[in-house]
């Protein structure tokens, strides 16, 4: 290693070196614009983007509704994090950390606030009766890997992404530490799916959308481009149940809401009824 960085007794922060979140990136919390968010007709408002953690939302909300609940009809509008419509009071207002996704259930006679996209999925869950077990061992076995997605994401994508794909230059030695730690982590996972059809048994649950959010997009090469460098194709098991989730008809479908780049059949900026997808979907080649 060259260039050892000492680090200062108290840390300041340095823009110049912060890569291509410089702008927005700041040590401090709360609004940093007034800006009301749009209302829409459906009982469920989404605020997000198509990042994994956003997927796993409108993927579940489609599942939802695939399964006739029409209750879980939603207005999805667009967050744009690059440029820092996560910092508006109105967003705030609903998740004071100001991370995508949250939302808003008006259904109720008070408007509840939802937000964290584990606790979304969980609130959505419980509140339909879908994607969750009832029996406690079963439950149990799910909300094991709903956990464990959520504690091990921030490896992948705060970790790993970030020093490969976004951090301003390549260092090897966190590429290598958040590389290994992915790796270590496909390979829990291709270990539990070699005998099991889904991530938490036999039955197709919260535990599977949030992991194939992050896991399933990284191992069929939709995020980071490291496919090969993570030699991602060595965990059949995995690569298996990927491919099988990908396939759902819902998955399709929400996987492409609020989100803002590839094809033009892979976009739709915002979502307010099941026809604006269907609209997207039949541009496909």
């Amino acid at each position: 290693m060259t260039n050892e960085y000492t680090p200062a007794k108290v840390w300041t922060m340095d823009n110049e070196n912060g890569g291509q979140w410089a702008s927005i990136n700041r040590p401090d919390s709360g609004a940093r614009h007034e800006q009301v968010l749009p209302v829409g007709k459906q009982p469920i408002q989404l605020h997000s983007l198509a990042t994994p953690n956003g997927q796993k939302v409108t993927i579940m909300l489609e599942e939802l509704l695939a399964k006739g609940v029409s209750e879980a009809e939603y207005d999805a509008y667009l967050i744009n994090i690059g440029e820092g419509e996560q910092f508006s009071s109105g967003f705030v207002d609903i998740n004071p950390n100001s991370k995508i996704p949250a939302l808003t259930d008006n259904s109720t006679t008070e408007s509840i606030r939802v937000f964290e996209s584990g606790n979304i999925l969980l609130y959505l869950a419980e509140k339909f009766g879908y994607f969750l077990p009832k029996d406690i061992a079963a439950r149990t076995e799910v909300m094991n890997w709903l956990f464990w997605l959520q504690g091990s994401a921030p490896y992948l994508g705060g970790g790993f992404g970030h020093f490969y794909a976004y951090a301003p230059e390549k260092f090897e030695y966190p590429i290598n530490r958040f590389a290994m730690e992915t790796k270590r982590q496909l390979d829990v996972l291709d270990k539990q799916l070699a005998n099991n059809e889904f991530i938490g048994g036999d039955t197709y649950s919260i535990a599977d959308i949030a992991i194939w959010s992050w896991y399933g997009n990284l191992v069929l090469g939709k995020i980071y481009e490291a496919a090969e460098f993570l030699d991602v194709a060595s965990y059949t098991h995995l690569q298996r149940w990927a491919k099988q989730i990908d396939k759902r008809s819902a998955v399709q479908r929400g996987k492409i809401v609020n989100r803002t780049w590839g094809e033009e059949w892979e976009q739709l900026h915002e979502r307010h009824s099941a026809s604006d997808i269907d609209a997207v979907l039949k541009k496909q080649p």
